[in-house]
């Protein structure tokens, strides 16, 4: 159902009780509101709806048989894909040791029984209009994603590379155990590590190698360039020295800083090692793809010299050997 005066889908609120009287309540008050209503009885229904059709907004009874509402609020909050649904808790209990709870489980608001419908009508305005808000952040990052597979587009010979960095350098980052923003963090600069090149001329993007020192500098401003696209969105903050610093090398040769070994973050070390990786068993215009073994070869005498972190290049084997075990 759409709004008609602005064609803006309308705000779809998931209101999860066991009990039907309160769910009833609830949607006659929100309806009244234009807002579409959904319902679910327990923590296992609402799971099932939220996968089917994620709401704007979920108001959650805290005590339902089977799992709580504490519970399925965590379990939300703990998933990548549906952390920034806003959920309002709803309770009886006043005692302060279960509202500690529910901020424990990642709740964004409490609403206190029985309802009270001005102050129901508030809240849910107040954060749907953060919802509305982080929703346009998030198709702003879309966009900027889908300019980071521009760039590539423009070389034929690299049709793919940013889909292989991103899968790669985000198993990479589950690998090494590192935490869930990393790996988020780690598989968007899969896609963005390049996008400083929508600057860079064609002329000089495709030549590929033998640039001139004027179109080596040229080249070589594309990761400033990059996070300065990139660097209003505060979700990608954690991509920002990714896209800075994948260029970097830990004898302090790289660009655009000339960093050295853990002046370098973790989390461009880890991209390049991939990147790298991708590139040799890659065919170019001026060379042919390497072999697995070539590669790791390759790799390991280039981090000997002071290129590549030599302990992320073992373990980035390490996990290409157990894949091919498994498979």
């Amino acid at each position: 159902m759409e709004d008609v005066l602005t064609g803006r889908q309308k705000p779809s609120i998931l209101v999860v009780d066991d009990h039907p009287q309160n769910v009833m309540v609830m949607t006659e008050l929100l309806s009244t509101r234009g807002y579409r209503i959904l319902s679910a009885h327990d923590a296992a229904t609402a799971e099932i709806e939220i996968r089917r059709d994620p709401p704007d907004l979920i108001l959650l009874d805290v005590i339902m048989p089977g799992k709580t509402g504490y519970e399925l609020c965590r379990q939300l909050k703990d998933d990548p894909l549906t952390r920034l649904i806003p959920v309002v808790m709803i309770t009886g209990l006043t005692a302060r040791e279960d509202r500690l709870k529910g901020i424990e489980a990642g709740a964004d608001d409490f609403l206190s029984k029985p309802i009270n419908p001005e102050e129901l009508f508030a809240r849910v305005s107040s954060l749907l209009k953060l919802k509305e808000f982080t929703d346009e952040l998030e198709t702003a990052e879309s966009v900027i994603c889908t300019l980071g597979l521009s760039v590539e587009s423009r070389d034929p010979y690299t049709e793919g590379h940013c889909e292989r960095l991103a899968q790669n350098a985000s198993a990479m980052g589950r690998h090494l155990k590192l935490g869930e923003d990393s790996i988020v963090a780690l598989r968007r600069g899969g896609y963005l590590h390049d996008l400083g090149k929508i600057a860079v001329p064609d002329e000089i993007l495709k030549k590929g190698s033998n640039l001139t020192p004027a179109e080596w500098d040229i080249m070589k401003k594309h990761p400033v360039t990059g996070e300065r696209i990139c660097r209003p969105l505060k979700s990608l903050r954690l991509v920002l020295p990714i896209i800075r610093s994948h260029h970097e090398h830990s004898d302090g040769s790289g660009y655009p800083d000339g960093l050295r070994r853990e002046e370098i973050p973790l989390l461009p070390r880890i991209l390049q090692v991939v990147d790298v990786y991708d590139a040799l068993r890659t065919a170019r215009p001026y060379k042919p793809p390497l072999s697995h073994d070539q590669a790791a070869v390759t790799m390991r005498g280039e981090s000997r010299a002071g290129l590549w972190d030599p302990e992320l290049v073992d373990e980035y084997f390490r996990m290409l050997d157990q894949r091919r075990q498994v498979a």
